[in-house]
Parts: C-alpha cells; sequence; structure tokens
C-alpha cells in the first residue's frame, strides 16, 4: 500500500538548512498497521507530511498503492485514497464550521452522493450520532473533536489513514476509547494505518510493526511482538523502550 524509498526531507536553505528526515526507506502491507517512533525531533511527523503532500521539499519515492507520487500537489484520486488524522483536535477543526459542514464539505469535495445520509452513517461509526450533527467545536470534548476528525478522514472512504499522534493531546481517559476506536474501523474496512507516536505502549497495541528513527534516519526495523518482549538490536531502540516509563510488555 506505501512504499518509502531514500526520502530525504530539508527545510530552509544552505547553511541554514535543516536535513530532518534522511534516507528513510520503508514499506507498508495492504492491510497493515505501521508505526513510527523516536524521540521528539527525530523526523517521524515529517515524513507523514511529506507523504500526505504538505512538504515542497523532498526526494526519494513514494509510492501509494503501486502508484508514485511527486511533488507537493496530489490528484483528487490520492486523496480518496490517503486521508490525514492530526495530532491536535482543537486545531484541526475550523471553529466556526458545524459539525455538519465540516462532514459535507469534505463528502462534496470527494463528489460523493447521499451526503446527508452519509453524514449520519460516518457519526455513528465514529460513536457521536446525528445529536452532533449541527454542534460547533466549542461545544465538543477534544474527545469528540477527534472522533469528528476521524469521521472526515474516512468520508473519502481512503484505504490509508496517516495518524500523527492521535491521542497525545487527549486526556488519558479518552485516550483507550479512541484508539479502540481506531481498531475496530481498521478491522471493519480493511484499512491501512501509518502511526507517529512517542508512546511505545500505543504502538505495542496499535501496530504489527514499526521503524525507530534518530536524528531523521530510521536506526532499526522491528515487529510489535518484539518491541513487547524488549527485544531491540540496536541500543538507541534498547534505551527508547527502557525510557518509555508508560511501556507495559503484556500484549
Amino acid at each position: 500500500m506505501l512504499t518509502v524509498e531514500d526520502l530525504d526531507v530539508w527545510f530552509g536553505h544552505a547553511p541554514e538548512r535543516v536535513d530532518a528526515v534522511k534516507s528513510a526507506s520503508f514499506a507498508v502491507r495492504q492491510g497493515e498497521s505501521f508505526g513510527l517512533v523516536g524521540e521528539s525531533g527525530s523526523g517521524k511527523s515529517t515524513i507523514l507530511r511529506a507523504v500526505a503532500g504538505l512538504v515542497d521539499t523532498w526526494s526519494g519515492r513514494i509510492k501509494v498503492g503501486g502508484e508514485t507520487v511527486a511533488g507537493r500537489h496530489r490528484s483528487r484520486g490520492f486523496h480518496k485514497t490517503v486521508q490525514m488524522v492530526f495530532q491536535d483536535p482543537y486545531a484541526s477543526l475550523h471553529p466556526r464550521h458545524s459539525v455538519d459542514r465540516v462532514l459535507s464539505e469534505t463528502l462534496h469535495l470527494q463528489g460523493m452522493v447521499g451526503i446527508d445520509a452519509r453524514i449520519t452513517r460516518l457519526l455513528d461509526q465514529v460513536g457521536l450520532g446525528r445529536g452532533f450533527r449541527f454542534r460547533y467545536p466549542h461545544q465538543l470534548s477534544g474527545g469528540q473533536r477527534q472522533r469528528v476528525a476521524i469521521a472526515r478522514a474516512l468520508a473519502a472512504e481512503p484505504k490509508l489513514l496517516l495518524l500523527d499522534e492521535p491521542t497525545s493531546a487527549l486526556d488519558v481517559s479518552v485516550q483507550a476509547e479512541i484508539l479502540n476506536l481506531l481498531c475496530d474501523i481498521r478491522a471493519e474496512r480493511g484499512l491501512t494505518y501509518v502511526m507517529v507516536s512517542h508512546d511505545l505502549a500505543v504502538v505495542a497495541h496499535m501496530c504489527d510493526r514499526l521503524a525507530v528513527m534518530r536524528q531523521g534516519r530510521i536506526v532499526e526495523d522491528m515487529d510489535a511482538a518484539g518491541l513487547r518482549a524488549g527485544r531491540a538490536q540496536g541500543d538507541y531502540a534498547r534505551k527508547l523502550i527502557a525510557a518509555s516509563t508508560r511501556y507495559v510488555r503484556e500484549a
């Protein structure tokens, strides 16, 4: 579903140029959930933004569903295949747009028909219900806002979801609800996930495989079973696991 080869992403120009991602390569199979982990500033979210077309300055090869994408601009077909859920539910929704407008505009842009019925189904799928349809972001909790953001991403009926720390801005009591919702949606729709997180317990729960990043480079690949068992090969990955105080080894 997704292939990334020799990806470099940079910001600015020499001598102030910052190389955020360096020669990153990985592949994600259809229906798989793949994690990107590492300390802050390691390049995890930058990879997602490059895949989504939110970064201009990158080189290498990105293929989605076997099709090579180039530059920043993406086709409508790409956005029907790939959608992104951002970290901050308070910043990702327009404060003056109702839930109905958020979803109806997305459905209209994707050329969908039967918009009214689709909005009802989307709200049901994310556990909100039609009673939330005409509410505004300020009338929603953080968890409810993130459910709306997930519904917006699902409106295009994508095959690949890019998840940029989708629960890190939420209260602990709400995080498990959103993660379980994402697990259920993946199972129901056969979706492929690429998830960025600094929380190894979340990655161990959500992902089949993962890549460990450090200073813009992928330094180790491992599966979730290896993560849960603490079977890291490199020193950095072992230290990352040890430093994760919320890490739980049980599946």
